[in-house]
């Protein structure tokens, strides 16, 4: 089975120049734990997810001056780089080894410079119990 039959297309994206509050707004909307970024051309850039935010609001916030931080950071400031990619075409199984390997839960799917979807852990999780796999 080949990643592009199991990848998910329809995806959010946040700009790499967007405060980390307009993002969480992004994230909470789609109901997604990571997003992809993107710069002004739509190139993929990096990767924002939850652990980013937490983190960086663990390691710049005294005392209830989070709002603050959401307001003024941007999103190039604190995204994990370079997002981890894999191409449509290569087996799912290279893609949970890959994901195993680097310690990641989603690779996003590109061909050439085009983003093209995501496949994440419980995709594959998922196609498994199914017996798709």
């Amino acid at each position: 089975m080949r990643v592009a039959d199991l990848m998910v297309t329809d995806l959010t994206v946040v700009n790499e120049d967007v405060t980390i509050r307009e993002a969480v707004i992004k994230l909470a909307d789609a109901h997604v734990h990571a997003v992809p970024v993107v710069d002004r051309r739509g190139r993929l850039v990096g990767v924002l997810s939850s652990s980013d935010i937490v983190q960086t609001t663990a390691e710049h916030t005294n005392d209830g001056d989070s709002e603050e931080l959401f307001a003024d950071t941007i999103v190039r400031d604190i995204m994990t780089t370079p997002p981890k990619t894999i191409g449509p075409n290569e087996d799912v199984r290279t893609a949970a080894r890959q994901m195993l390997h680097l310690d990641v839960h989603r690779l996003f799917v590109i061909e050439k410079t085009e983003l093209l979807g995501v496949i994440a852990q419980s995709d594959i999780v998922r196609a498994v119990a199914d017996g798709q796999i």
